[in-house]
């Protein structure tokens, strides 16, 4: 793909709407210096000298939208804690609409915390509660979500397996959405077994694509266009989940899309530094989408992702990236030939 029908593909994309359903998380990270042992353990001790903050889970998925897309709504869980409101006010500052977010009091909003020293990351803490919405809560995000589709363009439901996603919720929307003629993307989790079932695209990664298709998965060295169990693998996902595309991420080895009725296309990866890979999944299941959403075809949108996966790993935190380092990284592979 040339750079101006990049450019074509992208100038849609601030009118689309677009709306993401699922795993709402708070990104802490604490940023320090290592410069001894502790006394007390044979562990490192950091001394801090920053913390950032920034939307984590689906939220990181509506963040990436945002910066293409004017009008991006979240639907998830959130506590009516410290650590949702924070939440609550980044996702504003942002102008991503929480209006149908869901709002529960004994409910601890999912916070997961980075200590770095030196662009390493020491160790996460994870602070989660595996909660989900009630019947109640389900019938009111499906009813608002409903109201809304002759308004959008592409729903993403993205599970991080936490328990907002259920096969009622996903059904009754992905449903609605899909009469409607809208894109319904979603990036799922093996550890929630949700029916995912006529969707537009599925996006899971290597480890997830071989569980979900029943396969062992293994370590090889194989080249993955000319893999066969990866090509088996994706044509048994496209039968299960009786989906249009399956994008299998591949971590450094980029990614594959399996269409109906298509030879398989390998699209290897971009990216030339990897400082860190937290989010990287959500930039790819985001701009995917987008290039849909704007009239590119399945093998031009898995191109727009890949470029805008190699961009988010080469930073450090929970990253995104902006129309204009989507374009210099595919004006620099032209150049390259």
């Amino acid at each position: 793909m040339d750079l101006t029908r990049l450019e074509q593909i992208l100038d849609r994309a601030s009118s689309r709407r677009i709306t993401v359903i699922g795993d709402l998380m708070l990104d802490e990270f604490v940023w320090g210096k290592v410069g001894r042992i502790s006394p007390e353990a044979p562990v490192p001790v950091v001394e801090v000298t920053g913390e950032s903050f920034y939307p984590g889970g689906a939220a990181n998925v509506a963040r990436n939208l945002r910066e293409f897309v004017d009008c991006v709504s979240i639907i998830g869980l959130l506590g009516k804690d410290r650590s949702g409101e924070q939440l609550r006010e980044l996702l504003s500052e942002q102008k991503i609409d929480t209006l149908n977010a869901v709002a529960e009091a004994t409910f601890r909003t999912i916070v997961k915390t980075r200590i770095i020293a030196r662009n390493q990351q020491v160790v996460r803490v994870d602070r989660e509660k595996f909660v989900g919405p009630s019947a109640q809560q389900i019938e009111e995000v499906v009813a608002a979500v409903r109201k809304d589709i002759p308004e959008t363009d592409a729903i993403i439901f993205e599970d991080y397996g936490k328990g907002f996603l259920s096969t009622a919720l996903v059904l009754q929307i992905a449903d609605a959405a899909r009469s409607a003629g809208k894109i319904v993307a979603a990036d799922p989790n093996p550890r929630n077994l949700v029916e995912w079932r006529g969707l537009t695209v599925i996006k899971p990664n290597l480890t997830e694509a071989f569980l979900a298709a029943g396969i062992p998965s293994r370590d090889t060295d194989t080249v993955p266009s000319q893999d066969a169990d990866l090509k088996r693998v994706g044509e048994t996902l496209l039968k299960k989940w009786e989906t249009e595309n399956v994008l299998i991420t591949l971590g450094e080895h980029g990614m594959m899309l399996f269409q109906n009725k298509e030879t398989p296309h390998y699209i290897p990866t971009k990216a030339r530094e990897v400082f860190d890979v937290s989010g990287a999944g959500d930039t790819a299941i985001a701009l995917f989408t987008l290039g849909l959403s704007c009239g590119a075809t399945p093998s031009e949108a898995a191109e727009i992702a890949n470029h805008a996966s190699a961009v988010v790993v080469s930073k450090l935190g929970t990253a995104t990236v902006t129309r204009d380092e989507l374009i210099a990284r595919f004006r620099e592979e032209f150049e390259r030939g």
